[in-house]
């Protein structure tokens, strides 16, 4: 399967073979090997952005991040931890061909409602879009994908 240059700076990963002829790259910050989907494609993209343009160290990235919204245990994408540990950034990924439209918004609001990140952003590594949460509880848009202070 061949997969779409993202707007991010291109990325090297570790890939290989997987069972029933699947490609599996190595997912650095869980340590692990993840079979390449659409998705994880993104994914890896922003990570990797999130490491070397963020300030970020990858015991600060948690993915697949559990989120109770409702008693309905739910899981954003990544979430960037701030140097004290709590939730700073929460990032939905998409895979390229999703819209990022209201509804993927929604859902990241959803989850930013239990976690209280500063920012949010939603992604599908084509289009990207960046929110800052202000203290009366709305998001702004930003020109810049965020970073720790």
């Amino acid at each position: 399967m061949e997969y779409p240059k993202l707007n991010f700076p291109p990325i090297h990963l570790r890939a290989r073979r997987g069972e029933c002829c699947r490609t599996e790259v190595f997912d650095r910050v869980r340590g692990k090997w993840l079979v390449l989907t659409p998705e994880e494609w993104v994914r890896r993209h922003v990570v990797e952005f999130m490491l070397a343009n963020c300030r970020l160290q990858p015991q600060q990235i948690v993915e697949e991040y559990p989120v109770d919204v409702n008693g309905m245990a739910q899981r954003a994408d990544i979430v960037a931890l701030d140097n004290e540990g709590k939730p700073y950034i929460v990032v939905e990924c998409k895979e390229p061909n999703v819209k990022i439209d209201n509804e993927v918004l929604a859902q990241v609001v959803r989850y930013n409602s239990i976690l209280h990140c500063h920012y949010i952003v939603i992604t599908n590594g084509l289009t990207t879009f960046c929110y800052a949460h202000n203290s009366e509880g709305s998001y702004s848009p930003i020109k810049h994908f965020p970073q720790l202070p």
